[in-house]
This record gives structure tokens, C-alpha cells and sequence, in this order.
């Protein structure tokens, strides 16, 4: 993909995006304490899969305004190109 994301952009999809993002952290942080603390490794793997979920939400909703983007911006050719290699990158998605 030829576009960066820009955390510098302060459209409400980037907001929403840092806002899961920063869950994530937050949940992730739970989630060495819970192992620190000896947790059940049913408790730990049920955090991870959730942070696996919100982190897989989260590159869909990038590629989702990186698409977005490049039909509203780029002629035909390089947007359908785009477009491709979005569909790509959310292929390797689990």
C-alpha cells in the first residue's frame, strides 16, 4: 500500500482506531498481571483471543479508510491496485 497512516490525522476513523488501540494496551497490561499473578490459563487465554479480536478490528478498520481514501483520491488504475492490495494485506487477517 502506498499510503501511511498518520497519527498526526485527526479524522473520528483514526480517533476510534488509537481509542481500540489503547485498549488493547490497557487489556494487555491485564493480561501480565494476570499471569503474574497466577491466573488460570483458561482466564489468560480468553484476554488474549479478545486483545487477538480488537488488534484484527483494528487493522481492518486502517485498511478500511486506507481504501476509503484512495477511491476518493487516485485515478482508477492505481485506486483498483490499492483496493487489491487491501484486499491482500485483510486476506492474511486470522
Amino acid at each position: 500500500m502506498a499510503r501511511a497512516v498518520h497519527p498526526k490525522d485527526s479524522s473520528a476513523k483514526d480517533a476510534a482506531v488509537r481509542d481500540r488501540l489503547r485498549r488493547v494496551q490497557g487489556q494487555l497490561g491485564g493480561i501480565v498481571r494476570m499471569i503474574d499473578e497466577g491466573r488460570d490459563c483458561e482466564d489468560v487465554v480468553t484476554q488474549l483471543m479478545a486483545v487477538r479480536a480488537a488488534v484484527d478490528r483494528a487493522a481492518a478498520e486502517v485498511v478500511s479508510a486506507h481504501v476509503d481514501e484512495c477511491v476518493r483520491t487516485l485515478s482508477r488504475p492505481r485506486a483498483q491496485s490499492a483496493v487489491r492490495d487491501a484486499i491482500s494485506l485483510l486476506a492474511r487477517l486470522p
